[in-house]
């Protein structure tokens, strides 16, 4: 029996090739063209059947093709470029009243960095190993939302952790799961802790007197406001004043040897004021594009330490002469 070909169009007409001499590859790319061909003269092919195959379809349907395309090193950071981009974890790990809050509203102010505040003064996230890890896996899965989630892509995620916060107890399960995570740690100390211990008395009186309005605030955004709270000025312990220098040191440095296998930097306060560069640094470490960044708050005990402390003379005498002398004097 002949082998044929049969089309049928819309006048019904067929055409019949009787004893194909040629090959099949070369019949159906005969096909293929007649196809093409009708297509574009707006001729609809009911049937087109090659009885040695047995191929049959009642319509062309064009099938659109899809490509999830990557981009390691990502332009814009938006949504759609950035759905295959990794997120960066981080954790700052600092003390209270080092400027830790004001860091972070610095690193908020990027589009694609948040950072979720001091989410470890809540006791029970930090009563054992496993609420600690817990807690961590909410955060570092994405699951953490605050007013610091940013409707972007994210690049970086994070929040800041006080040393006294179980993050010193636990060391060993947190460097483990910081190794693990591929978490960078932020270390943002004072190199004058003189100063921070002066904040630190002048908050924790706030937080009974309440002076602005009868509102605590630890943090200001108007000059008026910081104004209004560095009038109050602490008396320092003299008599335990170089032995609480010193500790604030040490637990410092217990914390970098703790944390000396993890991926870290260290970073000052009194450097991110006079050397803005410091946060480009910064932000190079996070592998996330360098903007500048920028915060409402002010800062509230400015200009000379002697400003700030009432009984300054007994502080004065104190230090003179000591290796904590240099704190003294006015650093930034």
């Amino acid at each position: 029996m002949a082998e044929f070909i049969c089309l049928y169009g819309k006048d019904s007409a067929a055409i019949v090739i009787k004893q194909p001499k040629r090959s099949p590859l070369f019949l159906r790319m005969i096909v293929l063209v007649f196809a093409m061909l009708t297509q574009h003269c707006g001729l609809y092919i009911s049937s087109v059947c090659l009885k040695q195959f047995s191929f049959q379809t009642s319509q062309l349907v064009p099938t659109p093709i899809t490509t999830r395309i990557h981009y390691p090193k990502p332009q814009t950071f938006n949504r759609s470029e950035c759905g295959h981009n990794p997120v960066r974890f981080f954790a700052i790990l600092s003390m209270q009243r080092s400027g830790s809050g004001w860091f972070e509203t610095l690193l908020n102010s990027h589009d694609n960095v948040s950072s979720n505040g001091e989410i470890f003064s809540v006791l029970d996230r930090r009563r054992n190993v496993s609420s600690i890890v817990k807690t961590l896996d909410r955060v570092y899965n994405l699951d953490w939302f605050t007013s610091a989630s940013k409707n972007e892509c994210s690049a970086a995620i994070g929040f800041k952790w006080m040393l006294n916060q179980g993050l010193l107890d636990n060391h060993q399960e947190i460097v483990d799961y910081f190794n693990r995570r591929g978490v960078s740690a932020i270390f943002l100390f004072r190199r004058n802790p003189l100063r921070r211990m002066v904040s630190v008395l002048a908050n924790s009186y706030d937080r009974y007197a309440k002076l602005l309005n009868g509102t605590h605030k630890s943090h200001v955004h108007s000059p008026e406001e910081a104004d209004a709270l560095s009038r109050y000025k602490p008396v320092i312990n003299s008599t335990s004043l170089i032995h609480d220098l010193h500790e604030t040191e040490s637990l410092a440095a217990k914390a970098l040897e703790y944390f000396n296998t993890t991926r870290h930097m260290v970073v000052f306060y009194e450097d991110l004021i006079t050397n803005r560069t410091r946060l480009e640094q910064v932000q190079e470490f996070l592998n996330i594009p360098v903007k500048n960044l920028s915060s409402r708050q002010v800062k509230i005990h400015r200009g000379d330490l002697s400003d700030h402390i009432k009984n300054w003379e007994d502080i004065n005498k104190t230090l003179n002469g000591t290796e904590y002398e240099k704190f003294l004097r006015a650093d930034y």
